[in-house]
């Protein structure tokens, strides 16, 4: 039997600077948490699981998980996701709600990476790691333990850089971040395009 590999869509913030909650923008008749969602599972991740906080979101076949904490930022909603994927899962791909430009081919390469033994694999773009990462079940107390802040995956990777294998993506798609209204007209215009 194939291994299972969860998604975890980072969805709780409140976008102090955008000035509404991520998971809830729209761009192009979607929410950024139901175009995340779109890019996990076709990338292969199933089940789906996402972390809301500021914002619920009603998506179909989704599974949520509410951080009652999301005010201290992305560490306890990296710990939330992990927390609420099935015992029968044996990874999870962790990405973020405000990144819907890496596309679901970065996805895929990463679950690839773990089909051929990588426990740790980590989308690059010119061979800068970024988002999405996927990290085996047998990491996730420590990257947990580790989480802290608005920080997620990050201090675990850093912690065990020979257990991190880098995936290049970047002919795949782009990790820009929506923090600010110009960032979302400037990303809304380049999914835009890809359609």
């Amino acid at each position: 039997m194939s291994a299972r590999v969860a998604g975890v869509l980072l969805a709780a913030g409140d976008g102090s600077r955008l000035g509404q909650p991520k998971a809830t923008v729209r761009v192009g008749g979607k929410s950024l948490a139901g175009l995340g969602v779109a890019l996990l599972r076709a990338g292969g991740a199933d089940p789906v699981v996402v972390v809301t906080g500021a914002a619920g979101v009603d998506l179909p076949g989704v599974s949520t998980v509410h951080n009652p904490r999301w005010r201290e930022g992305m560490g306890s909603s990296f710990a939330a996701g992990l927390a609420a994927v099935p015992a029968d899962c044996d990874a999870a791909v962790i990405a973020l709600a405000d990144q819907p430009l890496v596309g679901a081919a970065s996805v895929r390469r990463l679950i690839a990476a773990f089909a051929a033994g990588s426990g740790v694999a980590v989308a690059a773009y010119a061979g800068q790691p970024r988002n999405p990462v996927l990290l085996a079940r047998e990491h996730w107390a420590e990257a947990t333990d580790l989480a802290a802040g608005d920080v997620g995956a990050r201090p675990f990777l850093r912690a065990h850089p020979e257990l991190v294998t880098l995936v290049e993506c970047g002919d795949t798609g782009r990790p820009d971040d929506i923090d600010t209204p110009d960032d979302l007209v400037r990303i809304a215009g380049l999914l835009a395009e890809d359609v």
